[in-house]
């Protein structure tokens, strides 16, 4: 018995402190700051101006994540928008992307109203896409967690519209 437990401890203890390692390993990562929760692999931009500037550049799609701290559907679609794969990697490689915890001063993405969350796109072409809603007539750019594969099919639209429009 002695044997045993003394077996099962040291086990723990290996277990411990190679978690220990992982976490510190991970520590070592600049936090990414500006990616609020939403995806730390993500380059996220600053600000508004600097999202246009970069979709402009780079001729990719600026996605704009509207949403507050103390939101509990923001966290929500926050959780289900940083758990999938495929959104992080398209967030990743083939957009701009600005995450929000302020209203801006440009009207234009505020077309039906100033509420959280709300996700909407800006083509390369600087024009706001009034085309790629979500599932609401209410809150045209407002998304749900259980919205995501409808999220993925609107960042491939935006995608899309790229190639055949610009």
């Amino acid at each position: 018995i002695m044997l045993h437990s003394t077996l099962a401890l040291s086990l723990l203890l290996i277990a411990v402190s190679s978690n220990l390692a992982m976490a510190i390993k991970k520590e070592k990562r600049a936090p990414q700051t500006l990616s609020r929760g939403w995806g730390d692999e993500i380059t996220w931009v600053q600000t508004y101006e600097e999202g246009l500037y970069q979709a402009k550049k780079s001729n990719k799609p600026l996605m704009v994540i509207h949403h507050l701290e103390d939101c509990q559907y923001c966290q929500a679609l926050k959780k289900a928008f940083a758990e999938n794969e495929e959104i992080q990697e398209m967030a990743q490689n083939n957009f701009v992307m600005l995450n929000l915890m302020h209203e801006t001063t440009d009207k234009n993405l505020s077309p039906d109203g100033q509420y959280v969350p709300r996700i909407m796109f800006i083509d390369p072409s600087l024009t706001v896409r009034a085309d790629i809603t979500g599932r609401y007539s209410n809150r045209l750019y407002a998304y749900e967690p259980q919205d995501i594969p409808f999220l993925i099919e609107n960042m491939k639209k935006a995608l899309r519209l790229i190639q055949t429009e610009l």
